[in-house]
């Protein structure tokens, strides 16, 4: 079904001159100017069969996000188009005149869409079947995943740990585990609104009003807090300084996933005219497949995600890395057919989800005849500076998803140059705006893109270009990838030389 993509032909075996070794003098230019030398930069072009450039293409380099295409081109292929997560509430308790006499279980499937409303709706569902007292614990079951929370004792990646581009994901992550915070500000005054609200957890701040630009409020920003009193109330506290006569929104992962899930579950439930005696607590460790179901319960409630092509148009166009992670684990632990429409991976070893996950995007690798040497593939998101493959690798991926049945799936989840997702503004007097689909990467020492590139012929061309420099910044790294786009863009319709 699938053309084999041979890297080591297709870098040593077709004989690549010079001219289809040397970068475009546009990019060059940028590159010179910038101080970045041409040896950060690996690249790589393809017209069909056709190299049309092959720079330092065979590199092991940091990909930054676009490390994303690697886990949604095998996760499509892997777990299908019609691959959902689901959520469950379930019980082994009778109903007695509306009391549940046991405990309730939360169920975690890898749902990337589980939020605050799916919960209050599979609250109501309960509510629906005239259950008002739960009269046991909330049971926060997220074995899918092993270790079930990756996040505890993971190293923070930068400063900024509570950002929602720093969230970890588990296999039962409600509402991102995110607090929306509302700041807004008079000469004198800031007020604070947190949503979505939670049992006995309050907001405050000791932030410090300040002459200031509003656009630049994340300068005094320091990392929030919160804290627990002796009665179990739990405070959130805001740290730092804010700019006066201004408003401005952001979300924050600080609540221990627990706290959140418990709080939240009870704000709603209260709300919905229930009550519940019992705490929260972690489902234990059974013994079973992961994808087991319980023994002895049934099912009270569930909620179904969107499928996965919709969940890739997240990941993709906007890079949403939690997103991501859990795409990545969820090829650890569930393959197409089954329970949440997939089945247990499999692999009598290793035991831990992540490395499942690593084997199983060897084995697509190996299945394509693209070569894996030097490729490092951690959390699958790019959000990290131990990942590497080299632009060729990259090359062949997205070759590889040319020939898939779900070619199309795939495609459409890339940021469309000068329209959406993080190439909007991009380009956008190019001809490859409209035109070309380019998922971006950028970290403090990386800028990379990797898609498709329509020519002046309307030939398709496979375009990866990364830069590893400290140098990459003030859009500097940008504009050498973005001149690369161009130029494919531009080329085909009369022959063209690397160098011009």
């Amino acid at each position: 079904m699938f053309r084999p993509i041979l890297i080591a032909a297709l870098l040593a075996g077709i004989g690549l001159s010079n001219a289809q070794a040397q970068l475009p003098e546009s990019v060059s230019l940028l590159l010179r100017s910038a101080n970045i030398p041409e040896d950060a930069m690996g690249a790589i072009v393809l017209r069909g069969n056709t190299t049309v450039l092959s720079h330092g293409a065979e590199r092991s380099m940091q990909p930054a996000s676009t490390m994303k295409l690697v886990t949604t081109a095998v996760g499509l292929e892997q777990l299908g188009p019609i691959f959902r997560g689901r959520t469950e509430l379930r019980t082994s308790a009778d109903v007695i005149n509306g009391v549940l006499k046991g405990d309730l279980i939360l169920r975690g499937g890898a749902d990337t869409d589980f939020n605050a409303d799916v919960l209050e709706h599979m609250l109501q569902t309960l509510r629906n079947q005239g259950i008002v007292k739960i009269k046991g614990d909330l049971i926060l079951d997220r074995q899918l995943f092993q270790p079930a929370r990756p996040d505890i004792g993971a190293p923070p990646f930068d400063e900024s740990a509570e950002f929602r581009y720093n969230v970890i994901p588990d296999a039962l992550l409600l509402n991102t585990n995110l607090l929306d915070i509302n700041m807004n500000s008079t000469d004198r005054q800031l007020s604070i609104l947190m949503q979505p609200p939670l049992e006995n957890v309050s907001i405050t701040s000791d932030m410090k009003l300040i002459k200031g630009s509003c656009a630049r409020w994340e300068d005094g920003w320091r990392p929030p807090e919160y804290r627990r009193d002796a009665s179990g109330k739990l405070q959130v506290i805001l740290h730092g300084t804010f700019p006066q006569n201004c408003s401005k929104a952001t979300s924050i992962n600080v609540l221990d996933r627990n706290d959140y899930a418990d709080r939240l579950f009870r704000a709603t439930w209260k709300r919905l005219g229930g009550t519940i005696t019992g705490t929260v607590r972690e489902a234990p460790l059974t013994g079973l497949p992961p994808t087991a179901e319980p023994v002895g319960t049934r099912m009270l409630a569930d909620h179904v995600a969107r499928a996965l092509p919709e969940v890739l148009r997240d990941i993709n166009k906007t890079s949403d890395n939690t997103l991501a992670r859990t795409l990545f684990l969820s090829l650890g632990s569930l393959q197409s057919d089954g329970w949440l429409g997939s089945r247990p991976v499999a692999m009598a070893a290793p035991e831990d989800t992540a490395s499942r996950a690593r084997q199983v995007i060897q084995e697509w690798f190996q299945r394509h005849h693209i070569d894996t040497q030097g490729m490092l593939v951690d959390n699958g998101s790019g959000l990290s500076r131990t990942g590497r493959i080299a632009p060729a690798q990259m090359a062949g991926v997205l070759q590889a998803m040319q020939q898939s049945p779900w070619a199309p799936e795939f495609q459409s989840s890339l940021p469309i140059v000068a329209l959406d997702g993080t190439m909007r503004k991009r380009l956008l007097n190019s001809p490859a705006a409209a035109r070309a689909r380019i998922k971006t990467g950028t970290l403090k020492n990386v800028v990379a893109i990797a898609g498709y590139v329509p020519d002046a012929n309307n030939q398709q061309c496979v375009v990866v270009a990364m830069i590893n420099s400290d140098l990459v910044g003030n859009g500097n790294g940008r504009a050498a990838v973005d001149a690369l786009i161009e130029w494919v863009a531009r080329s085909g319709a009369v022959p063209v030389v690397a160098g011009q």
